[in-house]
């Protein structure tokens, strides 16, 4: 039998499992639950009504919190060198082009975010094995793949995230962490559900929002009336 510590059978009293919360009431409850010593992260999780197995259902996307993930990103720019300077500018914190490649490919992935510009994508090709099952391959469909680098960078340590639905249909996304008061996170929420929606395809049949949990690190998931947003 798992153990289960003394903090989180108080946060288990406090949750109600046979009731769906708003939005707003999950955001001031995942406050309240948080067992974590530390600034936790807070997440939600979407069950969709997808067959990710077909490209056109395959549901990936961004979207820019408006407060912020509460996270500083580490980016990682692969450009040539008359675009260095403007990546540095704007705050990348690895900018080069040959070197990373030869670390990627030694198995170095510490960063959260890779752009990189058109014109270097040939040379970028070959790590998909590695970047892509992180979820760190540059990609135009992301804005990561652009010759505008600096605005790229702005927009990602300015609290633009990537999200991509999962082979079980599950898309996962952090908007936030606990330290954050519950207005925030549910702005956060509420943005990144609304491009969720709207990047509902055609092809999808039936109910959309099958599921959706909010959760911090180490607590229990909170479960959302899907019922409460415009699909």
């Amino acid at each position: 039998m798992a153990f289960i510590s003394k903090k989180r059978k108080v946060a288990n009293a406090k949750l109600d499992a046979n009731k769906a919360y708003t939005l707003k009431e999950a955001s001031a409850l995942v406050k309240d639950i948080n067992v974590a010593k530390f600034d936790a992260s807070v997440d939600l999780h979407v069950r969709l009504g997808v067959d990710p197995k077909k490209a056109d259902q395959a549901i990936r996307g961004t979207v820019t919190l408006p407060h912020g993930t509460g996270k500083t990103k580490r980016v990682l720019v692969l450009c040539t060198p008359e675009k260095e300077a403007d990546a540095t500018t704007a705050g990348a914190d690895y900018v080069g082009l040959d070197e990373y490649v030869q670390k990627i490919e030694g198995g170095w992935t510490d960063v959260d975010v890779i752009i990189a510009t058109p014109s270097v994508m040939p040379k970028i090709g070959k790590l998909g094995k590695i970047l892509g099952p992180r979820n760190l391959m540059p990609n135009p469909k992301t804005g990561t793949v652009t010759n505008d680098v600096a605005a790229a960078v702005n927009e990602v340590k300015g609290g633009k995230i990537a999200f991509k639905v999962d082979k079980a249909g599950i898309v996962h996304a952090s908007i936030g962490r606990v330290s954050f008061s519950a207005d925030k996170i549910a702005e956060n929420g509420q943005e990144f559900l609304n491009a969720l929606i709207k990047a509902k395809p055609t092809t999808a049949k039936g109910t959309y929002l099958k599921g959706i949990s909010m959760a911090s690190t180490m607590s229990p998931g909170i479960p959302l009336d899907t019922k409460s947003f415009v699909q």
